[in-house]
């Protein structure tokens, strides 16, 4: 059990202090079909090793694992870790759970037959060292698989929506250019023989009006939660208002449910032997 999140820098630190927040493993159950069926279409042979970035506690590791694929999960948020690590336990699932950041993964060069990452890594502040990593530690001739939402569509709205209200850092490219795919070649080139890019579309939806979802969103998924929590009382209602509005202009559903669908991005690359 490893835990290499001790001597973060401050960007880093940073955050892990944001995915502490709220419940995402309580949000993230919602996302978890689309992401099975994503799974599902990866092949993975039992008895492969797999390391999952940016795990969360264990929506991919978890799965994976019940099919006797040997699994490492590593996150920087240590409460999801500790989740992931009851939830393995309670399944009597051998998981091997590590705090550690995705730029700076703690284990040995090519020690996995698969890295992946859903949904996750693309979310790290310094994507070169993040590609750097996934090619490092995965072994010669292993698989590298990363699904990334891109700029269209409703999750990178709410991103610029709340980029209006909180910018981010200065110099941190946006998360969705994992999901264009000249930008992915470029930064997935060292060390790769074979890179293939595809898109889909994942399915995602909540037993909540658009109101109580926003509410239910607000308080559980740590970039909301944290997005909010730096506005004062006034730009907080104002933000409210706006992002029950974009995700009404959205919803599928046509009851009194919330329903979405976005476009994906999913690059599978071939470590150089």
């Amino acid at each position: 059990m490893m835990n290499a999140t001790t001597d973060l820098n401050p960007m880093a630190a940073r955050a892990k202090a944001m995915w502490m927040k709220g419940d995402y493993a309580g949000f993230a159950k919602f996302l978890e079909p689309g992401a099975l069926q994503i799974l599902a279409g990866w092949s993975i042979l039992p008895g492969s090793s797999l390391l999952d970035i940016a795990c969360g506690a264990g929506q991919i590791s978890i799965p994976a694992a019940r099919t006797g694929v040997i699994v490492t999960g590593v996150d920087i948020a240590a409460n999801l870790i500790q989740q992931g690590r009851i939830r393995a336990e309670a399944e009597g699932l051998s998981i091997q759970f590590d705090e550690g950041d995705a730029e700076q993964l703690p284990y040995p060069d090519a020690s996995f037959d698969m890295v992946v990452s859903m949904l996750g890594a693309m979310f790290a502040p310094h994507p070169d060292r993040v590609a750097s990593e996934m090619t490092r530690v995965c072994r010669p001739g292993g698989r590298i698989i990363m699904v990334n939402f891109t700029s269209v569509g409703l999750v990178a709205d709410t991103f610029r929506l709340f980029a209006r209200y909180a910018p981010p850092p200065p110099k941190v490219p946006s998360p969705f250019l994992w999901g264009h795919e000249q930008t992915v070649r470029d930064r997935l080139s060292n060390g790769i023989a074979d890179l293939q890019i595809t898109r889909g579309t994942y399915s995602f939806s909540f037993p909540f009006s658009i109101p109580d979802f926003v509410v239910f969103s607000i308080q559980n998924n740590p970039v909301w939660n944290h997005t909010f929590a730096a506005l004062d009382e006034l730009n907080q209602d104002r933000l409210l208002r706006e992002t029950i509005e974009l995700h009404a202009k959205y919803n599928l559903a046509t009851d009194e449910t919330a329903a979405f669908e976005q476009e994906y991005l999913q690059v599978v690359a071939l470590r150089s032997r």
